[in-house]
């Protein structure tokens, strides 16, 4: 069954609704944008997250320290790589991980070969910041991608409307959400249980 993550929660309700909902993971996002969180809202968030639910921390060219004293403290269970991290650094970093690759042409499709992540994210290039567009990309791209379809994220303008064409064409083993369970940049909570309700009925 495809899994689903949604990502920038700031709010406590937000994490309780997409945890109650059926969300397999929660994305924290460290990075520069409006959706930014310090460790200690992520350590009072994380409260509200049962285990079983993956702990996700989202960064961009972050340095070592930063994401393993988050890693430690909030705590996380995995890292999102979201910048120009090379492989050498992911590897060097040594925690589990997901590689973020923006996707304007197959090449970058295909450069998921070249690290050694547990799983890649697939996403639309950011306009203001890393991600976060609400703009899909062409999903024929991941027609031949070179890894494992158990080890892909899809994500990039996926909502309600449009999530199940996504796993249909993609066959993801995730996929994530952000401003798609947004109203006036806020997360919805019907929003939020509708999307996850999308994704587990397309698997019935």
């Amino acid at each position: 069954m495809t899994k689903v993550k949604i990502c920038g929660l700031m709010e406590r309700e937000h994490v309780k609704v997409a945890v109650d909902a059926g969300a397999d993971a929660i994305g924290f996002v460290f990075a520069p944008s409006r959706r930014r969180v310090t460790i200690t809202e992520a350590q009072e968030l994380a409260r509200e997250i049962p285990p079983g639910v993956l702990k996700i921390g989202v960064f961009v060219d972050a340095s070592p320290e930063e994401m393993k004293e988050a890693y430690q403290k909030v705590p996380l269970d995995v890292i999102q790589f979201h910048g120009n991290e090379s492989a050498d650094f992911i590897d060097k970093v040594g925690l589990p991980s997901i590689k973020v690759l923006s996707v304007h042409s197959v090449e970058d499709v295909n450069s998921a070969t070249q690290y050694k992540a547990d799983y890649f994210l697939f996403d639309t290039p950011g306009t203001d910041f890393k991600g976060g567009s609400g703009l899909t990309f062409d999903w024929e791209l991941m027609k031949n991608v070179g890894i494992q379809p158990d080890h892909v994220i899809l994500a990039g303008g996926l909502n309600v409307g449009n999530v199940g064409e996504a796993i249909r064409r993609v066959k993801p083993y995730m996929v994530d959400v952000s401003s798609g369970v947004e109203t006036m940049k806020r997360k919805d909570e019907t929003l939020i249980r509708a999307f996850i309700s999308a994704v587990k009925d397309e698997e019935r």
